[in-house]
């Protein structure tokens, strides 16, 4: 149940597209469940700009579907995947979600600080369409392109400035030849 791929949101769509009449679930740690009196408050886009450590410009877009739970509010079935469904279609009204925008679902309670986090993967059981999440982790994108993060085997560190290039003395070779160059002194 570890799956290391991020979900893009037409995937994550057309997973639910295809279950309509479950319920729909989340497993935010092991063994416990989003309690089923959750709403989806928001689904927000995020376009991210960022500079990593080796100066590499990086873009990319994370659609994130918040669920909240109201106090004292109890329920003893999760919401319809197609109630998720019609939220999901007023916003796509509104917003045009990136088909490719990497998912996270953000959530907490008393107990689980609120964080966003991935699904990893969305489980068909029973009446039950129940979306493992998997808490986001931080990652060196140098060490993702083969680079290396920290110092590397010749000394170098991925988060160092440039090195100045070396300045090269430049002769002007247009300038006239009493200069450069006197009679017998070899140079012509």
């Amino acid at each position: 149940m570890n799956n290391t791929e991020a979900i893009n949101w037409k995937t994550f769509k057309d997973k639910l597209v295809q279950h309509p009449g479950l319920d729909l679930q989340f497993q935010y740690a092991e063994g416990k469940l989003v309690n089923a009196a959750y709403h989806i408050t928001e689904i927000k886009q995020a376009p991210i700009t960022s500079v990593d450590c080796g100066g590499v410009l990086n873009n990319w877009t994370e659609i994130i579907v918040q669920l909240w739970v109201p106090e004292n509010e109890e329920q003893s079935r999760s919401m319809k995947v197609s109630k998720a469904l019609s939220i999901v279609n007023v916003v796509e009204k509104m917003l045009n979600l990136d088909p490719n925008g990497t998912v996270k679902i953000e959530f907490g309670n008393s107990e689980f600080d609120t964080r966003q986090m991935f699904p990893n993967e969305m489980v068909v059981d029973g009446d039950n369409l129940t979306i493992d999440l998997r808490p986001d982790a931080v990652q060196c994108k140098a060490l993702a392109r083969g680079g290396s993060c920290g110092t590397n085997d010749k000394g170098e560190e991925c988060c160092a400035p440039v090195a100045e290039k070396p300045k090269i003395q430049l002769i002007n070779l247009a300038a006239p030849a009493e200069a450069c160059c006197t009679p017998g002194g070899g140079c012509c």
